[in-house]
């Protein structure tokens, strides 16, 4: 396998990886940010993941993209476009910050209402986020 998937148990540094992430971030780009949410796997507590904190951040509109695009490549972001998915725009992530993958859509999108419904319905349900732990 040339790039294995690792999943190693639940790390309680991953929330406070995120809060120094979130904390740059909603510095840098001030109310244009409404949210800016812990996703994925590392932010349901006790679940085993892929050790990447993932992030949504999410603003008013597609107009305010490219104001989102200036502010965060002067924290050396760079941007990646949508990746295949239509409204959800990647950032590769500056060396200096906790491992993480960077995700921009306007409020209303339907890629963030699934990655929050998801999350949500994990923390919400330790069984089933048992058992998704377990198919990983």
């Amino acid at each position: 396998m040339v790039n294995p998937v690792i999943i190693v148990p639940y790390d309680p540094i991953w929330p406070k990886d995120f809060v120094q992430i979130r904390d740059e971030i909603a510095m840098a780009l001030g109310p244009t940010a409404l949210e800016i949410e812990h996703i994925g796997s590392t932010a349901v507590p006790g679940l085993a993941a892929k050790p990447i904190i993932d992030i949504d951040v999410v603003i008013p509109t597609e107009s305010a993209l490219s104001l989102v695009i200036s502010k965060l490549s002067q924290l050396g972001y760079s941007y990646e476009g949508e990746k295949g998915i239509e409204g959800r725009h990647a950032f590769a992530q500056p060396s200096r910050l906790p491992t993480h993958h960077l995700y921009v859509c306007a409020a209303g999108n339907p890629e963030l209402r699934r990655h929050l419904a998801f999350r949500d319905y994990l923390r919400a349900n330790p069984d089933a986020a048992r058992n998704y732990g377990l198919l990983k």
